[in-house]
């Protein structure tokens, strides 16, 4: 019993850790952050996922398929709040503690597969998607909580529908009429981004009539990130032109080279133009957990609002992402009052449905809430450390290595980089050089898909030859994996 009572003590994050053994090579330690070796324990995970699926079989299922057990166990959200406890802690709390939480959501969350669940068009019964379970017991208590605590750091959406939000809102602001009247009573809109940024700003624009060609592509520079001056220039030419701006997307992490935009600068742009700050930081975000990467998100609280994907570096299931807007809006409200009744029994702020575009939709924000309590803000900061200073080490071995070349030093987790077969060594740089580089990547990627060994991507870029893109998430991730990987590129490709 006293050693029972002693693992209770221990964290989650503690009893995933590998003892293991020594590792057998030289430690390496990048920025305080050892790299080898994993941080997970795959053997104590397991155990976990086993008795994580007994509960869903026994509370989530038999009993939610039950007539007889109550299709709600109804609390009131103030009790809701200290009965689930939603506060996100720096420690991580214990296993038994995380699993509790599982049975906690179970227990006071709407049975939705009850056959006398009759509130809404919708049934949840099906046998055969276990998996499915868990992520849909909790609600809007659970994304307000995690959301006040992101926000504190610096709706549940995709990345490319808070984005399409984001481009929703900020023309709401400046021409409300629309809603009502149509695009008949919209001015020549145009918004801004950077070239570098994500393809669903274009697409939202697409969607939504605004028109990919009213989307003003400003310059990068060579780190990929947008040039301030550039953008105020463009909004001029626009104005003259007798177009009306009402939108500045800034990107926090960009997709290929994991830059940064100056949001600092381009805020003051924005706030000198009354223009809408929305900052994509769905890759990026995830930086704000760190204490130490952080400022690459430099004036991220003057936006209007922002998108964010924890599904993205701090590895919470898919889907999960969060989109955080400044102030209210009636942008998206139907006041339907078939769900949203104002003379509800308890307090009608927590319907927030009606914020959203989509009606019934999964409660994401679960995932990160419960995964932000199993490890705690301190491990995931470690998790955001551990990833930078990983791309940190691979990007020196690449320097180090014959036949490897950087394509810049990585700010985040994105490392792009050439690999160069020993017979294109001896060329000078030049098109002849890029024209037969250019076909080297996609080569490498088609050998080690057909042998199974692992997964690199590559593109162009611009007109940059195709080049490895390497994307460090996985705290099990080793700094034995990054050697890996490059000793198997070159494997792959030195017969090119």
């Amino acid at each position: 019993m006293e050693g029972h009572r002693k693992e209770e003590k221990t964290s989650f994050v503690q009893s995933l850790a590998d003892p293991g053994h020594p590792v057998k090579c030289s430690p390496v330690i990048i920025d305080n952050v050892p790299l080898n070796g994993p941080t997970l324990n795959v053997l104590m995970s397991e155990n976990f996922i086993h008795q994580s699926m007994s509960i869903i079989v026994e509370d989530a299922i038999k009993k939610a398929t039950d007539v007889r057990e109550k299709v709600c166990e109804w609390r009131s959200p103030e009790q809701l709040k200290e009965l689930l406890d939603l506060e996100l802690r720096d420690g991580a709390e214990s296993e038994s503690e995380i699993l509790q939480r599982f049975k906690d959501a179970i227990r006071y969350s709407v049975k939705t597969s009850e056959c006398l669940k009759c509130n809404e068009l919708r049934s949840e019964h099906e046998d055969n998607t276990l998996g499915k379970w868990l992520p849909e017991l909790l609600w809007c208590l659970c994304s307000s909580d995690t959301i006040i605590r992101i926000m504190g750091r610096s709706g549940d959406n995709g990345g490319s529908m808070s984005n399409m939000y984001a481009v929703n809102l900020a023309r709401y602001r400046c021409c409300p009429d629309i809603k009502e009247n149509g695009l008949s009573a919209a001015p020549h809109l145009v918004m801004f981004t950077s070239q570098e940024c994500h393809y669903s700003i274009s697409k939202a624009a697409a969607l939504l009539g605004i028109g990919t060609k009213n989307v003003y592509a400003i310059p990068s520079d060579e780190r990929g990130k947008m040039i301030p001056s550039a953008l105020e220039e463009q909004i001029l030419s626009a104005k003259s032109e007798g177009a009306v701006p009402f939108m500045v997307n800034a990107t926090a992490g960009t997709t290929v080279l994991g830059a940064f935009d100056p949001i600092d600068e381009i805020a003051d742009i924005c706030e000198k133009h009354n223009l809408w700050l929305h900052v994509d930081a769905c890759w990026g975000g995830a930086a704000l957990v760190s204490s130490k990467h952080k400022h690459l998100l430099k004036g991220i609280h003057r936006a209007d609002s922002v998108a964010w994907n924890p599904h993205k570096m701090l590895m919470a299931c898919l889907q999960c992402s969060a989109f955080m807007v400044r102030d209210k809006t009636r942008c998206h409200s139907a006041r339907a009052s078939y769900l949203f009744q104002q003379d509800k029994f308890y307090d009608v702020s927590y319907d927030t449905g009606d914020k959203s575009v989509q009606c019934s939709r999964k409660p994401d924000a679960f995932k990160i809430w419960l995964m932000w309590k199993a490890l705690g803000s301190r491990e995931l900061e470690q998790r955001v450390d551990r990833a930078l200073a990983m791309a940190r080490y691979l990007a020196q071995e690449i320097k180090q290595r014959e036949g490897f070349r950087l394509l810049m030093e990585p700010e985040y987790a994105n490392i792009c980089f050439w690999y160069i077969p020993p017979s294109l060594r001896n060329l000078p740089d030049g098109p002849e050089l890029w024209g037969k580089l250019h076909k080297v990547a996609p080569v490498i990627k088609e050998r080690m898909m057909k042998k199974g060994s692992m997964m690199v991507g590559y593109q162009p870029h611009g007109e940059k030859a195709n080049f490895f893109r390497m994307i460090i998430i996985s705290p099990q991730v080793s700094r034995q994996d990054m050697d890996f990987v490059l000793d198997e590129i070159h494997n792959l490709g030195k017969d090119l």
